[in-house]
């Protein structure tokens, strides 16, 4: 693979890889980036398109702002081009609207895939389903003017492209139902306090340190940062017994590896 080859640019999104980093980029920052099911889809793709010498992938948007959130056409009568409105949906059968909603967070779900750690580097508005791409993530840098807000409830909907597990596990379920019911903004400040933001950073340094971080990622040897990416993110559902055990088996693997008995 080429330095920066483009593997896929499409609706929205291009997927560049340059050897063992790989960069999403949402390329449409005249709409602030706005989110579609084409650009649901194309994402996903981008996922399933990754070389497995990848072990760093950087989301990032062009533009002022990350993510603006929603594309509001969406929900206008006729919806996108090709596409059924979100209207025309909910007047379907449950099961397949049900079945749609699972299609989309597909977009949102492979981010957090232990073979890769994923970094997004968020400016601007992440708005709705921005802010859920930007938790999709497993570190966040973002720059000095970055506002996150979840507006799906001031809409008289919910957040459902599964940024609610993350929200609360990084803010507390007091701070993520304040944030959701009311769709006020964080602030870079209140982010980087309450974990919601690793680093914060002047915005015109924001590409250079989602590189700096995917660098330090790339020091360790790849297993044990896979190893280590499964053991803490499975904590949370593990007693404190079964973590011990999960730790164990964790470093037995990598012993046996360094060894050369690896099965």
């Amino acid at each position: 693979m080429t330095s920066l080859d483009s593997v896929l640019d499409k609706d929205g999104v291009r997927l560049t890889v340059d050897d063992a980093v790989a960069t999403v980029t949402l390329t449409n920052p005249a709409k602030r980036n706005a989110q579609s099911p084409a650009l649901w889809r194309a994402l996903t793709e981008a996922g399933r398109a990754l070389p497995g010498s990848v072990r760093v992938v950087v989301l990032r948007g062009e533009g002022k702002s990350f993510s603006a959130g929603l594309d509001r056409q969406a929900f206008a009568p006729e919806g996108f081009d090709g596409e059924p409105s979100f209207l025309d949906m909910a007047r379907g059968p449950e099961t397949e609207l049900d079945a749609t909603i699972a299609g989309y967070q597909e977009a949102f779900t492979w981010w957090r895939r232990n073979d890769i750690v994923s970094i997004a580097a968020v400016q601007g508005h992440a708005i709705g389903a921005g802010f859920q791409l930007a938790l999709a993530c497993d570190l966040r840098i973002v720059a000095e003017d970055v506002q996150f807000a979840m507006r799906e409830t001031s809409l008289g909907l919910v957040p459902d492209l599964t940024g609610t597990h993350p929200l609360v596990n990084l803010v507390g379920y007091a701070r993520a139902l304040e944030i959701c019911a009311t769709g006020r903004f964080v602030h870079a400040e209140e982010a980087e306090r309450t974990g919601l933001a690793n680093l914060v950073v002047p915005a015109d340094q924001l590409d250079a340190a989602g590189l700096d971080l995917a660098g330090a990622l790339l020091a360790a040897p790849r297993d044990a940062v896979v190893e280590t990416k499964a053991l803490l993110s499975g904590a949370l559902s593990r007693t404190y017994e079964e973590q011990r055990t999960a730790e164990r088996a964790a470093q037995g693997r990598r012993l046996r590896d360094l060894a050369g008995l690896a099965d």
